[in-house]
């Protein structure tokens, strides 16, 4: 049951979707006998399909933050301490991933953290070009640079035709949170 290759895959854009369609390729992948290793960048350790996730044969899920808020409510020293958290999560769980010989990792919102400016692409980047060959890995988040872009090899944008938060509307638990 193992595959020859890995590929990049990026799933971006303004729509609601990114982290739902990342999840559903590492259900599908565990499903099929894949291990998987998934982390959620800008995200607390509370998400609903973590729930879920962690029942899941094949599914290993690395620990975050308890609390996370968003980048724009971060003062400049919160910024400072959450780029070294996060980099040095990063390399934690890729050095997992390749001493256990995982099939999947999904790095969730990575490219979020990227554009807030609390990860240096050039770390992912270093990372995607010396990735064991057969590790799949699955990126979200808005705005990949060009540099990400041209190092995968699926990207598929999800776009916002309309959207509740669009009439102030909050995020409904088990649906957007």
């Amino acid at each position: 049951m193992k595959k020859d290759i890995g590929y990049v895959h990026i799933y971006c854009g303004d729509g609601k979707g990114k982290t739902t369609t990342g999840m559903g390729l590492c259900v599908r992948a565990a499903g099929y006998g894949y291990r998987v290793l998934l982390y959620q960048f800008m995200k607390n350790n509370k998400t609903s399909e973590r729930s879920v996730l962690k029942e899941v044969p094949n599914i290993t899920l690395m620990e975050g933050l308890e609390q996370e808020k968003f980048s724009f409510q971060m003062s400049e020293e919160e910024k400072a301490e959450r780029t070294l958290f996060y980099e040095g999560q990063f390399r934690k769980i890729t050095q997992k991933a390749r001493e256990e010989d995982y099939d999947v990792l999904f790095l969730d919102e990575l490219i979020y953290t990227i554009r807030a400016g609390l990860f240096h692409e050039e770390l992912l980047l270093d990372f995607l070009k010396h990735k064991p060959e057969k590790l799949e890995v699955i990126l979200t988040g808005q705005g990949p640079s060009q540099a990400l872009i041209d190092a995968a090899d699926y990207v598929s944008e999800i776009k916002k035709i309309k959207h509740p938060f669009d009439q102030g509307l909050p995020a409904r638990k088990g649906i957007e949170s």
